[in-house]
């Protein structure tokens, strides 16, 4: 029975940073993954894939809609099977660079499926069913999350699909409904909108993106719609029925009402993500998950001695840069290290056109707190390098204590943020004023001087028009 210092189940964005950092610090590691690569949800069925679909997709918009006004006269023609391609080559050199990362840090991959099997002890099923088992003084649990299911609604992944078939449609449908507005429905729904859908999405509450600043979030629906997206709020779908050729959906008002039917020729179901711990004989080791099936910690520890968990599994935004953080923190916690990771400070993104990215609190929350604030917020529309981009729309807000003048929350609409909203977490990392970004010098003329601008805008000597 092979023996090591930390076995990690699971090759996502948590397990594999967890093992390449190990093997860094010269603990024996070895990961359990039982899909054909490495990299997990993200790297095989998600982030990666999704972002280059979002970027092909926005050049073939550019090309077929903008190009015109910059005094580019262009022809576009889709090509979907080249698309698709061009999506699998760049995520099999992704895979391939991490497979390259384990052997220079000496971490063992045992393809299988992993489960705890008592303590220290990790059983791994291999595809022909053959069983092994594993020792390890430290066991990481990083198993991911998969796709929520929704009653009523069987996805087959040919006319019903999840996150994972919504990535390689075999063509582009003239209609497509999604279900859920969060950012993965919406991320995907773009995509398929860019390349000729007509596009409805299907959501629950009254508005899209919970948890994201509502100011935001209503300009983000406006962005949406001019793209061309159509928005059924406030709607519950309690049943679908696919066809060879279609699905019909039944959908009725969440207030109560009539019911109605819709129907389109594909349905993409993105109600969120659950984590994946069923089957990893937690029970084994007296681990017993919550109702939603998350598994509590206390930096990264487990109930069961030995035995730690990180990533969508715990407790937390299900992102793949948290999964990397807590990753790194419990291994150098494990090593005798002081392992940190500051869970308030991660970033969320949205990839779509225009981007959307916040850290920190919102307004709302901080109302809910009972917590005083101040506001400085700036438009794109006055940005110097957003107006010869010809990228005007959404703003930069900034929130910051009245007393102290620390910074709270940060929140983007528009082009680029998903690059800048790093700035923001260093800033509040160290306790960051906003009269600090306010007073460092930021290169001109690019868009992040929209974020040095709200910040000013904070104590109100804002300087652009």
């Amino acid at each position: 029975m092979a023996t090591y210092d930390v076995v990690i189940i699971g090759g996502g964005p948590g397990g594999y940073n967890a093992a390449i950092r190990a093997g860094q610090l010269g603990l024996k590691a070895a990961v359990v993954e039982k899909g054909p690569t490495l990299g997990g949800t993200c790297l095989n069925v998600g982030c990666m894939p999704s972002k280059a679909l979002l970027h092909a997709s926005e050049m073939f918009d550019a090309a077929a809609n903008h190009f015109a006004e910059l005094g580019i006269e262009a022809v576009a023609k889709l090509n979907l099977p080249q698309m698709m391609k061009q999506k699998a080559d760049s995520v099999g050199a992704l895979t391939k660079g991490i497979e390259f990362l384990f052997k220079k840090n000496k971490v063992d991959w045992i393809k299988g499926a992993g489960k705890l099997a008592g303590p220290g002890r990790v059983e791994v099923t291999a595809a022909n069913g053959s069983l092994s088992s594993l020792e390890a003084k430290n066991i990481v649990i990083a198993s991911g999350s998969e796709p929520s299911p929704l009653p009523g609604v069987a996805v087959d992944q040919q006319r019903i699909v999840d996150s994972t078939g919504a990535l390689s449609l075999p063509e582009v449908p003239k209609s497509l409904i999604v279900i859920g507005a969060g950012v993965i429905g919406l991320e995907l729904g773009s995509v398929w909108r860019r390349l000729g859908a007509e596009v409805t999405v299907v959501e629950f509450l009254d508005r899209i993106t919970p948890g994201m600043d509502a100011e935001v979030a209503k300009t983000f629906q406006r962005a949406l719609t001019k793209q061309g997206m159509a928005f059924k709020l406030a709607s519950k779908v309690t049943g679908a029925l696919a066809s060879e050729t279609d699905v019909s959906l039944t959908v009725e008002p969440v207030a109560g009402g009539a019911a109605e039917t819709m129907a389109a020729d594909y349905v993409l179901l993105a109600v969120g993500r659950r984590p994946f711990t069923e089957g990893l004989g937690l029970d084994s080791v007296g681990i017993m998950p919550d109702r939603r099936g998350f598994i509590e910690t206390d930096h990264w520890k487990t109930s069961a001695p030995g035995v730690w968990a990180i990533g969508d599994v715990t407790l937390g935004p299900m992102l793949a840069h948290k999964a990397e953080e807590e990753a790194v923190a419990c291994i150098e916690t494990i090593a005798g290290k002081a392992g940190h990771a500051d869970l308030r400070l991660i970033p969320s993104v949205v990839y779509t056109v225009p981007e959307v990215a916040w850290v920190g609190q919102t307004e709302e929350e901080l109302k809910a707190a009972g917590r005083a604030y101040k506001v400085g917020k700036f438009p794109f529309s006055a940005n110097s390098r957003a107006k010869i981009n010809h990228e005007t729309e959404g703003f930069v807000k900034v929130l910051a204590d009245p007393a102290t003048d620390e910074v709270l929350g940060v929140h983007m609409i528009g082009p680029s943020v998903s690059e800048m909203i790093g700035e923001c977490c260093l800033a509040m990392a160290f306790k960051a004023a906003s009269e600090d970004i306010a007073r460092i010098c930021h290169p001109h003329p690019t868009r992040s001087e929209a974020l040095r601008q709200a910040a000013m805008g904070v104590e109100g000597w804002t300087m652009q028009a």
